[in-house]
């Protein structure tokens, strides 16, 4: 089925309900993987009790979140209510982390809406106790073009922390070789400069991410159907350094499973959860590939590829509906 791509499922209701029987939990259910002890619950986040009972008193290292700032999930652009309800997953979240860990938090900024929720959700971070360490930008290679505007090329990352984490300044370093001279220090008594004083040859990132593409449907990690996936290549950056080996890693917003697939790659645990069985679905079978074939997406492809070549019916509504022809690629 090399070529079949599918739709984004959240604004199609009738594709996710086709793909709805072909999820092995639904609501308030939960996964747990036999191999290396990784959870996936169908949760609501806001509901705390569901939450906490999911990770039975489990502390985790660090979390990494990237909640729907786009407001599908409200079918509204109210800042104020989706703030509200962050409040809400963030608390929690503080009190699921250990003594001490980390947060990070993706967030979009609206140019046409006064950069919404941006300036809501830090003034609300705020209030938390949560300490703020920096704000990163994931610089796209391509961007949303216009004649009107500056081009959007960035995507905000919010790193946030309780108490003292780990942070792994080793696995920090880029694929970016060092090759300007510059920043001449004195070192017992002898003039140097930062080529001479590296412990690496290549450029360690700071907060402003240059070297991680963005994902886009050729490359062999999309998952077709799935929206604003965030690249495996900057979560692994994110688990690595702010995670050891056997730490526990959350993920409140499944939706592409890529934060569950960054701990089987590093060998940490993941509890992630996601409100959507077909997105749950779509993490589980995201791990499994990987385990099966090794491989980290199913790029012009799809997760859903073995039951769409069985169900007739899905194969005709793909047709009807998107012109998708399945058959031809049988």
């Amino acid at each position: 089925m090399k070529g079949v791509r599918l739709p984004r499922i959240d604004k199609d209701p009738e594709l996710h309900e086709r793909l709805k029987k072909y999820c092995r939990i639904s609501e308030g259910e939960i996964w747990t993987d036999k191999i290396n002890g990784h959870k996936v619950a169908c949760l609501d986040v806001s509901d705390v009790n569901a939450v906490q009972k999911f990770f039975k008193g489990e502390k985790a290292t660090l979390a990494v979140h990237d909640p729907p700032y786009n407001m599908v999930a409200f079918k509204t652009t109210d800042a104020e209510e989706f703030v509200e309800w962050s409040k809400r997953w963030v608390e929690l979240t503080y009190d699921l982390l250990s003594e001490n860990g980390s947060l990070y938090l993706w967030l979009g900024a609206d140019q046409k809406n006064n950069f919404s929720p941006f300036p809501e959700f830090i003034l609300m971070m705020r209030q938390t106790n949560f300490k703020s360490k920096s704000f990163i930008t994931l610089r796209n290679q391509r961007g949303y073009g216009t004649q009107k505007n500056w081009m959007s090329v960035r995507q905000e990352l919010l790193y946030y922390t309780k108490g003292t984490p780990v942070f792994n300044t080793e696995a920090v370093y880029t694929e970016i070789p060092k090759a300007v001279k510059g920043y001449y220090k004195e070192v017992n008594g002898v003039m140097t400069e930062n080529l001479e004083r590296s412990k690496s040859e290549f450029i360690r990132a700071g907060n402003v991410w240059i070297d991680v593409q963005q994902v886009f449907h050729l490359m062999e990690e999309n998952v077709s159907g799935c929206f604003a996936q965030k690249p495996l290549k900057a979560i692994e950056r994110i688990v690595k350094t702010s995670s050891a080996k056997g730490d526990l890693v959350t993920d409140f917003f499944s939706h592409s499973g890529t934060t569950l697939l960054a701990a089987e790659k590093s060998g940490r645990k993941c509890f992630t959860i996601d409100v959507d069985p077909v997105y749950c679905e779509i993490s589980i079978r995201r791990l499994e590939n990987f385990r099966k074939y090794g491989r980290i997406g199913w790029g012009t492809s799809n997760p859903f590829e073995g039951e769409i070549i069985k169900d007739k019916e899905l194969q005709d509504y793909l047709f009807r509906k998107y012109k998708i022809e399945v058959t031809s690629f049988l």
